[in-house]
């Protein structure tokens, strides 16, 4: 067993950034406090300070998306950095207060409303965001419907209104595990004994923009031999119109092809900053063979019939 360490994570107990954080600590075989925090600066800030040892926050629902604040909080911190992750099966249950009156809201974690749309707007409730679903499951009125992780329900002492009320099954989502950046080195040097198959998460904001600018960029990660598993875009703060390209790719930052590309990139006038470097989790990757049909409904393929095709691609 290892030395106990502080786990900052967004808060209340019962988010399922709490479930994240446990299950780092067990798979690290660590003793840990696991701390909450108001909101997600409040994490990253936790870790900068040095009160926590690492901090846990969500950064990508598969049906929603990336987490903005996570991304922009990763994006303005100068002493923060992810390394490592935990994916999680994510199931929400509906909740109320015993003896509730008439429920007409339902409330949760606005990632948690947009998954749980369908049965929201079944039941004709009126969506209500909370700082996080286990809050909303904490704070539920005796009008609202709370929505949230299986065990917030049981910690908030409610009734179960209804089970697996997600639109999708099988949803996941991803947390990165948060360590300052002067110790992130000799952390992942330790890991980079273990494992084999790592992701980078790279800010790259050009200086020079204009039309082929995004393909300059990517046509570099091809020159490499170096994929890309995932690219959006994020405003620059100050700078109406400029954006910064945060790059997921699957290398770790040390091997020769990723220095090669860095170089690159910055002998374009590129300016770089690494996110966050990890093992990437097991099982984890794009759409590919018997996935291909979790496409958008609507897309289309090769060989489709042209009145498809033209359907699909509007020419």
């Amino acid at each position: 067993m290892g030395r106990r360490v502080r786990v900052a994570y967004l808060g209340p107990e019962g988010t399922f950034t709490h479930q994240a954080a446990r299950l780092w600590t067990d798979r690290a075989a660590t003793g840990a406090d696991i701390v909450p925090c108001a909101d997600v600066q409040g994490v990253h800030d936790t870790v900068a300070a040095g009160s926590a040892a690492v901090g846990v926050v969500a950064i990508e629902s598969s049906v929603e998306g990336y987490v903005v604040p996570s991304l922009d909080a990763l994006l303005a911190s100068a002493d923060v950095v992810a390394v490592d992750e935990v994916v999680l099966d994510i199931t929400f249950d509906a909740f109320v207060r015993p003896g509730h009156g008439e429920l007409v809201e339902a409330t949760a974690h606005p990632h948690g409303l947009a998954q749980c749309r369908r049965f929201v707007e079944a039941r004709g409730l009126a969506p209500v965001p909370a700082p996080s679903n286990a809050a909303a499951c904490r704070d539920v009125g005796d009008h609202q419907v709370a929505l949230g992780p299986p065990v917030a329900g049981e910690l908030y002492g409610l009734e179960t209104l209804a089970r697996s009320v997600a639109d999708f099954a099988g949803a996941r989502t991803r947390f990165l595990v948060l360590d300052r950046r002067d110790r992130a080195r000799d952390r992942l040097a330790v890991d980079a004994g273990r494992a084999t198959t790592w992701r980078t998460m790279l800010a790259v904001t050009p200086t020079i923009t204009g039309p082929g600018v995004l393909a300059r960029v990517t046509d570099a990660f091809a020159v490499r031999d170096v994929n890309m598993s995932s690219l959006v875009t994020r405003p620059l703060k100050a700078r109406e119109g400029q954006y910064v390209f945060v790059v997921t790719l699957d290398a770790a930052p040390w091997e020769p092809a990723v220095r090669d590309l860095f170089g690159d990139l910055l002998a374009a006038g590129d300016a770089l900053k690494v996110l966050g470097a990890y093992a990437a989790s097991p099982g984890e990757g794009g759409l590919d063979g018997a996935l291909a049909d979790e496409a958008p409904t609507g897309s289309v393929r090769a060989g489709d019939p042209e009145a498809v095709l033209a359907e699909g691609l509007l020419w």
